[in-house]
């Protein structure tokens, strides 16, 4: 498979293909379950295709580490709900929401509950190590770019506000 190293053939790229379009329909799926206004729906959908392709693609280039896969795909996730949400003029979780959902661990938390069901202490610990990763990444990746763009608006508003008083400084002293 493309995603874990191998070189690109045919069937990888159907297969690579095929993932972006149900990444595109799971975050549709979404955005209609949490009634987003119509004319979001593509523009929210398209972050799950964004955010997988971007999962995808540190995935193959980190030689298949979940983490940081995980962290980047929710870093750009996060990025282009905040850019989405200033241009459409909507709250941040419109955007962000259905861009992670295809990030979410289904199956190896699914797993995660059947071996433990089972009894099976091995697997347990095997997928819920990585059903842990994949929460982790995910949480923290968007933690990193809130935070940022924190520090950047607060020096943004902070500058702006000195511009002012200056200028006001300025006009009052003439």
């Amino acid at each position: 498979m493309w995603i874990y190293g191998s070189d690109m053939d045919g069937e990888s790229m159907k297969n690579v293909i095929l993932q972006l379009v149900m990444a595109f329909v799971g975050s549709l799926g979404f955005a209609m379950l949490f009634r987003l206004r119509r004319a979001l729906w593509i523009s929210a959908s398209l972050g799950g295709v964004f955010c997988w392709g971007g999962y995808l693609l540190v995935m193959y280039f980190s030689d298949g580490q979940i983490f940081t896969s995980g962290l980047a795909a929710a870093a750009l996730a996060a990025v282009y709900a905040e850019l989405l949400a200033a241009r459409k003029r909507a709250p941040v979780p419109l955007f962000l929401i259905p861009s992670v959902v295809p990030l979410i661990p289904g199956s190896t938390l699914y797993y995660t509950m059947s071996a433990a069901v089972q009894g099976n202490t091995e697997e347990v610990s095997h997928y819920g190590s990585l059903t842990l990763q994949y929460a982790l990444s995910i949480a923290g990746g968007i933690c990193i770019v809130w935070t940022l763009l924190s520090i950047f608006r607060r020096y943004y508003v902070l500058q702006t506000n000195f511009d002012q008083v200056t200028a006001n400084e300025v006009n009052s002293n003439k």
